[in-house]
Formats: C-alpha cells, structure tokens, sequence
C-alpha cells in the first residue's frame, strides 16, 4: 500500500528577496526550514553550521518529527560534546530540494497553487549554500566559526569555503569529495530511474493522487545504501546467514540477513522521504565539480583563502574513497591554504561518519577548538 509524508511542523522562515539559481532560474521567496541549538553570543561570532548528507536533514540533534528517533548527530552535538552546544551556536538547514521543510518539488508552486513536482528548477550544491548565507543573513549571522560536514555535507563545506571565504573561519570535511565521479553518477542514476520506472510516480505528479512511487524509491534507497557500506563491514554483520530460518527456500523470499536488511532500509526510508526530492538532490551532487568553473583547475577554487580547512576519510569508504580528500589536500596546499588531513581505520565504509567514532569526535572536537 502505497504511504506518503505526514506533514508536520517544521522552524521554517520564509526569505524575502529572491534566490538565483545556477541552471538560471528564480525561486522568488524560498522557504529554508532549519534548528538552532546552543545561545549566540554578544557577539554573533561563535555561529557553527553543519551541512547534512543526502537523505539527512536539519534535525541534526533533536528528535525527528517523523520518526521519533534522535537526531542524526545528537550524540556529536550536545550541551558538553564534541560540539558543545553550551559554547556553540550550533545551525543545521534543510537543503532546498529536500522534503523536510525547505522549498522543493513537493511545496506549493504560488503560480499554480499545487505542488511543484517537477516544475521545481533543478537545483545545484552551490544553490543549498546561497540558500544557507541568505539564511544566516537573515539571522544577522555574517560570519561563522565553522561549517561541518559529511558526505554531501561535505560538499557544502567545501562550497561554502570557495564561495565565501571571507565569512567562514574553518571548514571540516569529512569523508567526501570535490566532484562526484562517474561511478557515483552511474549508482544515482540506478536510483532514479527505479523511481522513474514505478508506474505510481506518474511523471513525478503524484502528490494528489493517493498513489506515491513507494516501490521505486525503495529500491533506490537499497542500491544507495549498498555504496555507504563495505565489505568487510556487511561480512562481519550478516556474512551468508539465513534470515530467521534453517534452510533456504528456494525461492524469492527474502533468505538472508543482509536481503532483509536491505528492504528494511528501503521500506523504512519512504515513509520520511519524498521520491522527487531525491531525484532533485542526487542530481544535485551529480553535478558538483568545483573545479569546473576554474578549467579543471581545484587550486584555482580556494587561492589564497584565508580559511583553515580540516579534511578527514576513512579507509574502507569507496563512495568517496581517501584519494579524493588527498586530491582536495594537494589543491588546498597548492593554493596556498592552511589544510590538514587524517585517514581513520574504520570497517564501516562510508557511513563510518554517521557512526560512534571516538577518534573522529576527537579530531572534530580538536578543530573545533584549534585546528587538526
């Protein structure tokens, strides 16, 4: 039976000037949906922004309202953690394109009064951080100490740094990259068009009809999720072993563990995400390269920046494997920006990030305060 998003309430403010896109298009008032954790200063000079990863969200630290489960980083962003919200003013904003509050294609399309769908402009990483700086303009915040992130949260960081330099102090990078590869496209593209393929997501306008590309999605999620993981981490976790029985079925039923986690993953993810707006963010990171503007050239992003960067990988993690944080290291050094750099033992592959790492939590509590 096909489910879809409860609406929920959302801290969510409405910009009041327009918001230019890079494909060339205009959303005249986007929303931005975000949380605020920790007291800003006199001040206004102690401001951290943590970008989040494709299929997170703003509720970095507080329980998701669609779930009921702690945030995504709630063990990492606390009153006396590794980012101390007693210290800090901690913000996480929802991407535009995403589903959890900010503009994308399942808001409503003021010209017609009905969602979006896919109407909505496709949008780019560099938007998400336009978006982020008008909100943060719009909290008279005009400079941050420092901005986080993982994954496509990484991305942003990296973004935020070569787009503004001058309004951030120090960027954590962690396990991502400076463009997406041809094999990250390829998995995303996998994704998309099992979305596409279901016969319920009816172009991408299905928010009235009752019917919502639950089984696309899912599958998209299972082949999505199969790249945060490892192999070593998926043989020590599941190996070969039946699901919940002492023999194989010969048949199509779901025999091993690891096939029953997978379609929980995917059954669990469409009942907090909108298959649009992963069409729109995976499409998003696909074009991220920010050495495409500068010919090729990464260095050229980030001459001379004034910004302090930190950039951790992990070593199981073939999503963004090390040699991309090396290959954004070698650009940083080249350019002449302070960058330093730590590979991290982890059988967890990507998602390790997501994950209780205490050696990570001390590398980011450590830049946090002074650098790596």
């Amino acid at each position: 039976m096909a489910t879809r998003l409860q609406p929920v309430p959302h801290n969510q403010i409405e910009l009041n000037r327009p918001l230019a896109l890079d494909s060339g298009a205009v959303l005249a008032r986007p929303t931005i949906a975000f949380e605020a954790y920790g007291p800003l200063n006199a001040a206004r000079s102690n401001a951290i922004l943590i970008c989040h990863a494709l299929t997170m969200d703003q509720y970095v630290a507080s329980t998701h309202p669609l779930t009921g489960k702690p945030g995504w980083w709630s063990k990492v962003v606390r009153p006396g953690g590794v980012i101390d919200t007693d210290r800090y003013h901690v913000i996480c904003a929802n991407v535009i394109g995403s589903c959890l509050g900010s503009s994308g294609p399942a808001s409503i399309d003021p010209a017609t009064g009905s969602p979006y769908a896919m109407a909505f402009p496709v949008v780019t990483v560099g938007d998400m951080v336009r978006a982020q700086a008008m909100l943060l303009d719009h909290l008279g915040i005009e400079r941050l100490h420092a901005v986080i992130g993982g994954s496509m949260g990484g991305m942003q960081a990296l973004a935020w740094a070569a787009h503004y330099p001058g309004r951030v102090e120090r960027a954590l990078v962690i396990a991502s990259a400076a463009r997406h590869s041809a094999q990250n496209i390829a998995f995303h593209e996998v994704g998309r068009q099992a979305i596409m393929a279901d016969p319920d997501w009816q172009g991408g306008d299905y928010y009235a009809s009752g019917r919502v590309p639950v089984k696309g999605l899912s599958v998209a999620r299972m082949a999505a999720h199969i790249t945060y993981l490892s192999e070593a981490g998926l043989t020590e976790k599941f190996g070969r072993q039946l699901q919940d029985r002492d023999a194989k079925t010969f048949g199509f039923d779901a025999d091993f563990q690891i096939e029953s986690y997978l379609r929980h993953q995917g059954i669990s993810f469409v009942d907090r995400f909108d298959a649009n707006s992963y069409l729109y963010i995976t499409r998003a990171m696909d074009y991220f390269d920010l050495a495409d503007p500068h010919g090729g050239r990464l260095a050229d992003a980030f001459r001379h920046s004034p910004v302090r960067f930190g950039l951790v990988s992990f070593d199981s993690d073939w999503l963004y494997p090390t040699a991309e944080s090396r290959r954004i290291v070698q650009a940083l050094h080249g350019a002449g920006a302070q960058a330093s750099f730590v590979e991290l033992s982890s059988p967890f592959g990507h998602d390790a990030f997501l994950l209780d790492s205490p050696e990570m939590w001390r590398l980011m509590a450590g830049f946090v305060e002074a650098g790596l």
